[in-house]
């Protein structure tokens, strides 16, 4: 059992975050053993399996993934068969190509795909992407008018799914949108839509990032000039921008994302791209590449371009094919990245204060404020959302119009919320996907739109959740947090959204702690019997950091994901932890 009824894993019910731990339930406990018995698979990767809803049958394929049985006919969606032939006859008469990218990673990845698979070709394409602050999200009338003045076709990648007038303005160039948003019961006047979150498809693929679309779109490129006897550009070598993509915009990492991600990480510890490499040397990236450095070091980098700084640095990053210009864009987003990081720390300071005065007990936290940059607005938005487990929305004005970025949480589809709201007219415009989604609206609506997007956000039953419980995999003794363990935990990843990384609590351990800044503590768990080392980053944001060092003697039970941590040249396992509770 895991519901109210089951006893609270360590009896835990409130920790220092204020969650309730829960275990495996003997149902899990029980089909893990099975799936031992079966597979001779270790217990505890066993344990990882059945709680990503593994069959003993499927363990095997799953470890493995085979990308060819899991990636979709690219044909199943719409548009896609007018889409190739229209990109391979641009390529064929030698056209001139434009892409019109969004300015996040899933955006510069995407732009990125096209730009490497047409340079591969001999060809080469113009690379728009607008400014956040003047120009906004997607398409628009002038700078679409602009491209179609100087070139034959347009493609819009990661946005246009909602353009509908830039894209009628784009007279005497063919438009192909490839995107992954939520789309309206009509579609723009483009010659093709591909997007499987259109409403006329069934949804199958809508955990699909922009990126995964356009590799999409190549994989049926290079099948019809196969069929023409030429042989197309190397698409598996691209998947590291794919990987990027799919773990930077949060999508799921199950079923073909998971094949994607697994294997562009592969590509990724070649070491090919230049981009890439020098974005890591600068992140200070030690340990082979996994999703957590895709989502946590590499993708904000890429980002910062687009929030605060020049559009299109990061998607001529990962284009680029000369070391040198990569490593200065590199080093350039990586000022740009710690510049961001001081703005979104005093808006998120603001932002909660407003949010907690506001209250946070119901089905939707928001703040907005004069002059909060609109580039960290959507980082903000996810803060908020972690502190309270309700759907957050921040937004900042200027000159009385708002813009602003929500984040949600599972089982409430907020782009889907704030369409309607857009659509009723409280907002100038809004959409996004289930779990994140933009917005503008002018003040003198705002208290309005929010009040509407509570209602509708209620009645999916977000202001019924509490703090989000922390599930736990099992038990440990610090000895047993081994490099080999930690290694068959691994083989079930990569770990992301909608897959998260297995969490394991030690029981009743004395700990001895030292801050690292302000913010951030490391400490050794254990004594004579078995020590572990474990960091916990931005613990003095809450209550986790004051409670450890004011422990004393005191012991705890403690909980988190294992790592393998390479400091200072040597690889050792550590805990990162998440949470404690007095024992």
């Amino acid at each position: 059992m895991t519901g109210p009824a089951a006893r609270a894993f360590l009896g835990v019910e409130a920790s220092a975050t204020g969650r309730r731990w829960v275990g495996p339930s003997p149902e899990e406990d029980r089909l893990a053993e099975a799936m031992a018995q079966t597979t001779r698979l270790p217990l505890a990767l066993c344990r990882t399996l059945v709680r990503r809803g593994v069959p003993a049958s499927d363990a095997e394929s799953f470890l493995a993934p085979a990308l060819r049985d899991l990636l979709p006919d690219p044909l199943t969606l719409k548009d896609m068969a007018p889409a190739a032939a229209r990109l391979l006859q641009a390529v064929a008469r030698r056209e001139r190509i434009a892409i019109f990218a969004d300015y996040d990673v899933d955006g510069g990845s995407s732009a990125a795909l096209l730009i490497v698979w047409l340079r591969a070709l001999g060809r080469s394409a113009t690379l728009y992407i607008p400014d956040r602050i003047d120009e906004g999200y997607g398409p628009n009338v002038p700078a679409m008018q602009a491209l179609a003045e100087a070139h034959d076709l347009i493609l819009c990648v990661d946005c246009g799914t909602l353009s509908h007038e830039p894209i009628a303005a784009a007279k005497g160039a063919d438009v192909v949108v490839l995107d992954h948003h939520l789309g309206a019961e009509t579609l723009p006047p483009a010659l093709a839509v591909v997007n499987p979150n259109r409403q006329d498809e069934d949804g199958a693929l809508g955990h699909l990032c922009a990126a995964s679309v356009v590799f999409l779109l190549l994989v049926e490129a290079n099948r019809r000039l196969r069929a023409e006897g030429v042989q197309g550009p190397d698409l598996m070598a691209m998947l590291d921008l794919v990987a990027l993509a799919t773990v930077a915009d949060v999508a799921p990492l199950t079923g073909v994302n998971r094949a994607l991600v697994r294997q562009g990480l592969k590509v990724m510890a070649r070491r090919e791209r230049p981009g890439l490499v020098a974005l890591a040397d600068v992140a200070r990236m030690k340990t082979a590449p996994n999703s957590y450095a895709l989502g946590f070091l590499l993708g904000p980098r890429v980002n910062a371009g687009g929030r605060i700084g020049q559009a299109d640095l990061g998607a001529r990053l990962l284009s680029t094919e000369d070391p040198r210009e990569a490593q200065a864009l590199a080093e350039r987003l990586d000022q740009l990245n710690t510049e961001r990081r001081e703005i979104e720390a005093r808006v998120r300071e603001e932002a909660l204060a407003q949010a907690e005065a506001r209250g946070i007990s119901g089905p939707l936290v928001w703040a907005a404020g004069e002059g909060w940059h609109p580039g960290v607005v959507g980082i903000v938005a996810a803060r908020l959302k972690e502190a309270t487990n309700r759907p957050a929305v921040v937004i900042g004005f200027e000159n009385g119009i708002g813009k602003g970025s929500g984040r949600s949480i599972a089982g409430v589809d907020l782009g889907a919320s704030i369409h309607r709201v857009a659509h009723e007219g409280l907002l100038l415009k809004g959409g996004g996907h289930r779990m994140a989604a933009g917005l503008t609206v002018e003040e003198g609506r705002l208290e309005a739109a929010m009040e509407r997007l509570g209602e509708l956000l209620a009645r999916q039953g977000a202001a019924e959740a509490g703090p989000a419980d922390l599930r736990l995999d099992g038990l440990l003794m610090p000895s047993a947090a081994t490099a080999e363990f930690v290694e068959q935990i691994d083989s079930a990843g990569p770990y992301g959204a909608g897959a998260a990384a297995p969490r394991f609590a030690l029981a009743d351990q004395r700990v001895t702690c030292r801050r690292m800044g302000d913010k951030h503590m490391r400490l050794t768990i254990g004594g004579a019997e078995g020590r572990l080392e474990a960091v916990a980053f931005g613990c003095f944001d809450g209550p986790l950091g004051p409670l450890l060092e004011g422990g004393g003697a005191g012991r705890f039970h403690l909980a988190g994901r294992l790592e393998i941590d390479t400091w200072g040249g040597s690889a050792r396992v550590q805990m990162r932890l998440e949470d404690a509770a007095r024992a």
